[in-house]
């Protein structure tokens, strides 16, 4: 077996199909591509800070992935795929920094260095994908727009330098784009997963809450966290969905998702044609009372083109009427980010440091408080200060062994399933299809967060979404859509998407410095 790296496979452009084709005829094996990968992210990472730590072992893993094919095994469609994992996911052998210097021993922190994988980051591993290493993350995933204040430094957006990449998967998208990967894990409270998609051109699926586990991810809230793919297609998104997805004891909300998968799975059913005689709701002032940008309502004029052109029924506005966009409600000092959902962070974190081990060197949220204490998060310039704006959140930082009721963000949620379902219902519809973002990105220094149409509202809610590519503005930064249905509808979601990037897909590899 030749073993030496293989430099000229296109990483830019290679997805999961092709990676198996190239195993089946040799062009490559599985050790050349965890080589090849590895010498660009030797060449690129220093620039787009994509990266913060490399698994060693990766190599040998691959060559297992070898033998094992070489033995006749039959293997899934991730065996030998190369995977980026994001830093707030364990993983054993590495330390869980959330993006903090205060949970690096190497920056004067204390390392959290988890006894056993994330349960998404042990299913990859059974899937036989090959895991590279883990990805650059802000403070504590505080934000949707960037990682500037991580303690590894700013991650840069590999479609447009200047601009943010999109938070708090910062890393994880870069590194996809940047073809340091072909696949990414990503997680989501409030647009981590669609708005690094989104931001790099890239395809992300935000699941319905509880159809993948977030055990073993530092949370922002249980309530609203949800983990998913980041791809640069939608079958590649939905075969790492494929493997992610299901019930674990781990994380008891999965249960839900029990029966709710389709039979063969995400990637089985794609269909060129799923958008011919389907209704699909637009954007309007109903569902959020904040306007498109000029050139993003002109970039929406020609998808709504290219949808009828592909077989859709439009519905203007449906949630006209209906309450929904009055649901919304910032949370102080934030301008744009409804925090509701949040206040059970004590706790959620609590859980999560008690599922390190006995070795961990914090075990609960007091000893997390005390090892942060000179830089509290939750102080009045913490990263995490608006908290205390939340009703419930006194209550959970008082008692952090104690979950809190919420009774505010229950009813809420309860008031979006409802509006959503009765309008679906009335409106007979099939989707929503939104411009992710309501304007292009903001610069990569500065106060402006991204401006995003569906983050809140699909979070409280639980709600799924897949963001597809869809073209450029004039300065060039990604252009973005996302598709939103009813809870569990990823499969039909996936088949709208993969029409529409079938049809009109827009998508160019980066050009890369």
């Amino acid at each position: 077996m030749n073993t030496g790296s293989a430099m000229d496979i296109d990483l830019a452009e290679l997805t999961v199909e092709a990676v198996q084709e190239g195993f089946r005829t040799g062009s490559f094996t599985a050790e050349q591509l965890a080589r090849a990968c590895f010498e660009r992210i030797e060449r690129y990472n220093a620039k787009y800070n994509a990266l913060i730590f490399l698994n060693p072992a990766a190599i040998d893993d691959a060559r297992r992935i070898d033998e094992r094919r070489a033995a006749g095994e039959t293997l899934g469609p991730l065996a030998g795929v190369p995977v980026v994992i994001k830093d707030p996911m364990d993983m054993v052998g590495f330390p869980t920094t959330a993006g903090w210097a205060k949970l690096y021993s190497k920056t004067g922190g204390v390392d959290l260095m988890p006894e056993r994988d994330a349960p998404v980051v042990a299913r990859m591993r059974r899937a036989g994908a090959i895991l590279l290493g883990k990805t650059n993350v802000p403070i504590l995933s505080h934000t949707g727009s960037h990682a500037n204040d991580s303690w590894a430094g700013p991650t840069i957006n590999v479609a447009m330098p200047d601009r943010v990449p999109g938070g708090s998967s910062a890393g994880t998208a870069s590194a996809v784009a940047a073809g340091m990967a072909v696949l990414g894990l990503a997680e989501e409270t409030g647009g981590s997963i669609q708005n690094p998609a989104s931001a790099q051109d890239l395809v992300g699926i935000k699941p319905t809450i509880g159809l993948v586990p977030n055990a073993g991810v530092v949370p922002l809230s249980a309530n609203r966290d949800v983990v998913g793919p980041i791809a640069r297609n939608v079958r590649d998104a939905a075969l790492c969905l494929d493997a992610l997805a299901g019930y674990t004891s781990e994380d008891p909300k999965t249960l839900a998702s029990v029966g709710r998968q389709p039979e063969g799975g995400y990637a089985a059913a794609l269909d060129r044609n799923a958008l011919n005689g389907k209704r699909i709701g637009l954007y309007g002032p109903g569902w959020r009372a904040q306007p498109l940008s000029d050139e993003a309502a002109a970039l929406y004029e020609r998808v709504k083109g290219e949808l009828i052109a592909l077989g859709a029924t439009l519905v203007d506005d449906p949630f006209e009427g209906s309450g929904f966009a009055e649901l919304r409600e910032p949370t102080p000092p934030l301008k744009n980010f409804d925090a509701r959902g949040l206040e059970s962070i004590p706790y959620d974190l609590e859980k999560y440091l008690q599922r390190l081990g006995k070795h961990a060197a914090l075990k609960t949220f007091a000893e997390f408080a005390e090892a942060t204490r000179d830089e509290d998060a939750f102080a009045p310039q913490g990263v995490l200060r608006y908290m205390h704006s939340l009703r419930d959140f006194g209550a959970a930082l008082a008692n952090p062994s104690l979950p809190p009721e919420m009774p505010e963000f229950v009813e809420l949620k309860a008031r979006y399933l409802r509006i959503f379902e009765q309008v679906f219902d009335e409106q007979r519809l099939d989707a929503l299809v939104f411009p992710q973002m309501r304007c292009e990105l903001p610069p990569l220094h500065g106060n402006d967060t991204i401006q995003e149409t569906t983050v809140g509202e699909i979070n409280i809610a639980g709600l799924p979404g897949i963001a597809v590519p869809a073209g450029y503005y004039e300065s060039g930064a990604p252009f973005g859509l996302i598709f939103v249905g009813r809870q569990w509808d990823e499969a039909a979601l996936l088949g709208l998407a993969f029409a529409y990037e079938s049809g009109a897909g827009r998508r160019k590899a980066p050009a890369l410095d």
